[in-house]
C-alpha cells in the first residue's frame, strides 16, 4: 500500500508539472537553426515581451510571426575598422608582454652589479633598475620597460651619455610599469 502511495504521488506531481509546461518552437536569430525548448506559458509570454520590446529599440517596428521563415533573416554584420590596440586593452589581456628593457651593461660578479646599479640610480632615480642573473656566471643590469623600441629611444639617448654600451633588448615586462 505503502509503495501505491509513492507511485501515485510522484506521478501526480509530474502530471502537475507538465500541465503547466508547453512546447515552444523558437529560431535563432543568427543562424536560423530551430530550438524546441518545454516552458511554462507565463515564462514564454515574459520572454516574448522581452524580444518586442528589443525589436521596438533596435528601429524594426513591424512584429515578426514566429513560424514564417522568410521573416528569420541573418542580421545585418557590424564592420569594425582595424585599428591597433590600446596599451590599456594590451595589458588587460595580457599582465606581461614582450617588450623592451635597455640593457646597460654586463658584469662578471653580484658585487660589480649591485655597484652599478648603484652608480645608475644616482643619475636615473626615475627609472627602475634590475639584476639579470640568468647568464651566470655574467650579470645583466637592465633598466626601464617599454613597449617599443622607439619608446625606449628618449631614454636610451641619455643613458648612453654614461654608458657606451647600453641598447634596447627585447625582454619580458610587466605591462603596468612600461612606457
Amino acid at each position: 500500500m505503502r509503495n501505491l502511495i509513492k507511485i501515485f504521488s510522484v506521478l501526480s506531481m509530474l502530471a502537475f508539472y507538465t500541465i503547466d509546461a508547453q512546447q515552444i518552437v523558437k529560431r535563432d536569430t543568427l543562424s536560423g537553426t530551430e530550438l524546441v525548448m518545454t516552458m511554462d506559458s507565463k515564462v514564454n509570454a515574459a520572454l516574448e515581451s522581452l524580444e518586442e520590446k528589443c525589436s521596438r529599440t533596435s528601429g524594426s517596428s513591424s512584429v515578426r510571426d514566429i513560424n514564417d521563415d522568410s521573416a528569420f533573416t541573418k542580421p545585418t554584420k557590424i564592420y569594425v575598422p582595424n585599428r591597433e590596440l590600446t596599451n590599456a586593452e594590451i595589458c588587460r589581456k595580457n599582465p606581461r608582454i614582450l617588450g623592451y628593457k635597455i640593457q646597460i651593461t654586463t658584469v662578471k660578479s653580484n658585487d660589480e652589479a649591485n655597484e652599478v646599479k648603484a652608480y645608475f640610480r644616482k643619475r636615473f632615480p626615475n627609472l627602475k633598475v634590475e639584476t639579470d642573473a640568468s647568464l651566470r656566471p655574467n650579470y645583466k643590469i637592465l633598466a626601464g620597460s617599454y613597449f617599443t623600441k622607439q619608446s625606449a629611444a628618449g631614454d636610451l639617448a641619455k643613458i648612453r651619455e654614461y654608458f657606451k654600451s647600453a641598447a634596447a633588448v627585447q625582454y619580458r615586462i610587466f605591462c603596468a610599469e612600461a612606457k
